[in-house]
């Protein structure tokens, strides 16, 4: 039997009110995905360049939903023991030696193959959870195909099985959310069972919007001229365009200064914030530095 929990969302409206009630102003698209995760009980693929709000959608969506959020961080060579669970040798070592002389080993078996000694690792602290979660399992295209191929159960049937113990299967529902910087393409297997979101950077409007929630005390007219500054660098090919983290830093570190215009002086001091490649800066100095100097550029 499922546990309780937290009342779903009734409409898109409520998601994108909830969403922005913690911080994140999503778009419209983000919104109805995530109310449709929130219904329908799939998860969802969300896929975009670095830096554009992934995985603190679903970290907004777990304050919004009053759900702890159970983490995932994936990379090159993670395998199901560190995702889904590993047995604790050590222990099941000692229930050996202090059984009693002459134990049979169907005995021991059975004994050292119980629940006390399994580690669970985020997948199935995810799916045993006696309360609903978020379930973050992050940047996804960084693990192989085998990997993927091992996720099906789970996000199919929300179940996993282990040889010793038989099937555990989800007491409560959680809310799944796969995020991938696109750096490869996932298998159609996985695709098929998620809902899909592609995230990009924001329409100008919408970063100043973000920009004003966070730094709310930013003058206005600097805080446009920001987002058009950080729009004409992620114009340029750079290793890393800024993020909307970055954005925001910029936002800040602007406020902490003082600042009341971006001119190119301005620029170089703090461009750093949100250029973090040697070969990017000389570029965005070059590039967008020229632009700030322009007697057009700032009377526009």
């Amino acid at each position: 039997m499922l546990a309780s929990s937290p009342p779903a969302p009734a409409s898109v409206t409520d998601v994108a009110e909830g969403l922005r009630a913690v911080g994140y102003l999503p778009g419209e698209s983000t919104a109805l995905v995530a109310f449709l995760a929130a219904k329908l009980g799939k998860p969802v693929l969300v896929e975009g360049p670095a830096g554009v709000g992934k995985t603190e959608l679903a970290k907004s969506l777990a304050r919004y939903l009053d759900r702890e959020l159970v983490r995932l961080q994936c990379y090159e060579g993670l395998d199901e023991a560190k995702a889904l669970y590993e047995w604790n040798y050590r222990k099941q070592l000692l229930r050996i030696q202090a059984e009693a002389d002459g134990a049979g080993w169907s005995e021991v078996q059975d004994d050292i193959f119980g629940e006390e000694f399994l580690l669970a690792r985020p997948l199935m602290t995810a799916i045993a959870s006696e309360q609903p979660v978020v379930l973050l399992i992050d940047e996804i295209d960084k693990t192989d195909q085998e990997f993927e191929a091992m996720l099906l159960e789970v996000l199919s049937d929300f179940q996993i099985s282990i040889p010793e113990l038989g099937r555990v299967e989800s007491r409560t529902h959680p809310v799944v959310l796969l995020t991938s910087n696109n750096s490869r393409e996932l298998t159609e297997a996985l695709k098929r069972r998620c809902l899909y979101l592609w995230l990009d950077y924001p329409e100008l409007e919408h970063e100043l919007e973000i920009v004003r929630l966070h730094a709310p005390d930013l003058p206005e007219a600097v805080a446009r001229k920001l987002v058009e500054v950080i729009g004409m660098v992620r114009e340029l090919d750079l290793k890393k365009p800024p993020s909307i983290a970055e954005s925001i830093d910029w936002a800040r570190a602007l406020l902490l200064l003082g600042v009341d215009d971006i001119d190119e002086q301005t620029f170089r001091d703090t461009m750093s914030v949100i250029v973090k490649h040697r070969t990017d800066m000389d570029l965005v100095a070059e590039r967008v530095g020229l632009k700030l100097s322009s007697p057009a550029v700032d009377a526009a």
